[in-house]
């Protein structure tokens, strides 16, 4: 029993190390702008999930959509913000952001 108490408590401990490694430190972030289309269709909020591609200088060299909602509101201005975020450099490696949309216009 205390063998696979050890092997647990050893892959957590993994885990925990890995996620702590991959958590890309962010030295650049650039905020999308609310699309104009967006207002003139009444929509004020939205939600996008989004993985980025960051290369080993730290530039992020492609965006993925995951989810969005609403679809394909906020995606264009997404993809333009985080083409433009940089990270600390490192190793190449993907990295998922939530960002959220609320124009109180």
């Amino acid at each position: 029993m205390s063998f696979l108490r050890s092997a647990t408590v050893l892959a957590a401990s993994l885990m925990l190390a890995l996620a702590a490694q991959a958590t890309p430190k962010i030295v650049k972030k650039v905020p999308p702008e609310f699309p104009a289309e967006a207002s003139k269709k009444g929509i004020t909020t939205g939600v996008v999930k989004a993985k980025l591609v960051i290369d080993a200088d730290g530039k992020v060299s492609d965006v993925e959509i995951l989810e969005a909602e609403p679809k394909r509101v906020f995606d264009r201005a997404v993809k333009a913000a985080l083409m433009e975020w940089k990270f600390e450099a490192g190793e190449k490696g993907t990295h998922e952001v939530k960002l959220v949309f609320k124009n109180e216009d």
